[in-house]
């Protein structure tokens, strides 16, 4: 059963509402002020609240949504402003506030009904889809860590094997080159176990207004340099400096360094990995009109049309899929971040030419 908190300063307005969704099968909360819907808010987490704009004094409604929207245990509240002054300021005003719909004075029961039908079918909605990505992930991981985790750890254990039973008939090149497998496993566990938990914490920030807006008010000053970093050392360990091609200004742009820097890894590493070596590869860093816009491109195995559509639309993870070239959790990581700070990212590829995965993320304000 669905509550619903109604606030308003008319006691028949309020037994009208309650009469007319009750007969609907809703649980009523009745709150006479702002102060008192704000207390029933906070202590009985209604499924939704409709309350008037003009009660004990003029705005009130309005002073209650900002309340209200400020608090995290009641942020997500479904909010239905009534009014008998629905004039397209106050209208907007209450849109900016975070108000889901208006419900003019007078009204019918049935459209009552209807407003009050449309927002729970969308929380509703909403909440589902929120629940089928959790569900998703989870099968994803369940399906993809043992099989990814056991190739580096398959690696790591029979090289420490050898050099712990076998090692009296080891020759020291040969204990070099175990040494080597062994630091080259671990280093791509770790990053598999991070990269899973990055997108994990990312999945649970995409669903919370305030984590978002918080990402957001960090600042990277010179984007240029850290890219340039970063491409130098991935290259650098892989040995394909010399295919290195850089080009970047510093912008201020709006996210964290660390992000960023995360960004530039997982773009600049699968340019190399899916590139032949002596081939370039190529980061450029342009300033546009409000936004910084990174591209890597490479001379490659390119993606075809199909899985470029199938990394929108985060499938990547299929089992079936996991052999698939390009299609990592690190690339959908820096999609997911782009985004997140309110970006975007592009890719451009052709089978056997090569790619080009182009960002764009807001400068930062002042910039």
């Amino acid at each position: 059963m669905n509550k619903i908190l109604v606030i308003d300063d008319e006691a028949w307005l309020r037994e009208m509402i309650s009469l007319a969704l009750g007969q609907q099968g809703f649980e009523v909360i009745e709150a006479g002020n702002s102060e008192e819907g704000l207390e029933r808010a906070s202590a009985d987490s209604p499924d939704l609240i409709i309350c008037d704009v003009n009660m004990d004094k003029v705005g009130a409604g309005y002073q209650t949504l900002e309340k209200l929207r400020e608090d995290k245990q009641t942020a997500a509240i479904p909010f239905i402003l009534m009014t008998g002054l629905a004039d397209a300021k106050g209208m907007r005003h209450g849109m900016e506030l975070g108000a889901d719909d208006y419900l003019p004075k007078p009204f019918k029961i049935e459209e009552l009904y209807a407003a009050v039908d449309a927002r729970l079918r969308k929380v509703k909605t909403v909440r589902e889809d929120a629940e089928r990505k959790l569900s998703q992930l989870r099968n994803q991981i369940t399906l993809m860590m043992p099989h990814e985790m056991r190739t580096p750890l398959n690696g790591i254990i029979s090289n420490a094997e050898l050099l712990a039973f076998s090692s009296d008939s080891l020759q020291p090149a040969e204990i070099a080159e175990m040494g080597r497998e062994i630091s080259t496993s671990g280093r791509r566990l770790e990053r598999l176990i991070e990269n899973f938990l990055i997108y994990a914490q990312l999945e649970i920030v995409a669903n919370d207004p305030d984590s978002i807006a918080a990402l957001r008010e960090a600042t990277t000053l010179k984007p240029g340099e850290i890219a340039r970093a970063t491409a130098i050392n991935d290259a650098d360990h892989c040995g394909r400096l010399p295919n290195l091609v850089i080009e970047a200004v510093d912008v201020p742009v709006s996210i964290a360094e660390d992000y960023f820097k995360k960004i530039v890894t997982e773009l600049v590493q699968n340019a190399l990995k899916f590139s032949e070596p002596g081939s370039p590869v190529t980061i450029r860093l342009t300033a546009t009109a409000g936004s910084l816009e990174l591209s890597v491109s490479d001379q490659g195995r390119g993606f075809s049309t199909e899985h470029i559509r199938r990394i929108d639309a985060y499938v990547q993870f299929e089992r079936k899929m996991q052999d698939q070239e390009g299609l990592g959790l690190g690339l959908n990581i820096a999609k997911k971040l782009v985004e997140l700070h309110g970006g975007s990212l592009g890719i451009e590829s052709q089978v056997g030419l090569g790619s080009t995965v182009t960002v764009k993320l807001p400068v930062a304000r002042g910039a």
